[in-house]
């Protein structure tokens, strides 16, 4: 049995969750996000929690079991407190400067990257003296701004000999030695 699968999912205060044929659909303070169930995946919305069973013990369906427990969950959290995802940016001269929905950055090349958003994210870039430029995303719809976040790392991935790029906050990029490790 799976034990993600099993775990009923608890609904917070000024959520809303409805479900019609395989189609639930969260609404809360943050916004609305929706997600097709597989039928092979019945779900039970009661008093302040969502359950979901399987059908089948069969592999594929035990997966889906989990996979949309984890969806749902990751939906309720994301419309009542909303989802955020840091962006370090690490390099001589990287810079990021935001205007409405556009992100701007200087990453290097002969040229500034301008990046149009999703209106579903909330974006701001801070850079202070000392300290690198960071890009702060904000959405209720973690899967978007997951994706968005990757996108923009992509841009200007970090290098592993001076670790200069662009970097999701915490993350360790193991450096190599270089050519001198090779006498």
């Amino acid at each position: 049995m799976s034990r993600i699968g099993k775990a009923p999912i608890t609904i917070a205060k000024g959520v809303e969750v409805t479900m019609s044929g395989n189609t639930i659909k969260v609404k809360g303070p943050k916004g609305e996000l929706t997600q097709d169930i597989d039928p092979s995946v019945a779900v039970g919305i009661g008093q302040g929690e969502i359950t979901l069973t399987r059908n089948s013990d069969l592999k594929e369906i035990r997966a889906k079991h989990g996979l949309y427990r984890a969806l749902i969950s990751n939906m309720v959290e994301g419309v009542s407190n909303g989802w955020k995802r840091d962006l370090v940016m690490i390099g001589v001269g990287y810079r990021a400067k935001t205007a409405g929905q556009q992100l701007e950055m200087t990453l290097g090349f002969s040229h500034p990257i301008v990046f149009e958003l999703p209106k579903e994210i909330k974006v701001s870039a801070k850079a202070e003296k000392g300290e690198n430029p960071v890009i702060t995303l904000e959405s209720y719809d973690k899967q978007l701004i997951g994706q968005v976040a990757a996108k923009i790392r992509s841009l200007r991935s970090p290098e592993p000999y001076k670790g200069k790029g662009v970097r999701y906050a915490g993350e360790f990029v193991r450096k190599k030695a270089g050519k001198s490790a090779a006498k």
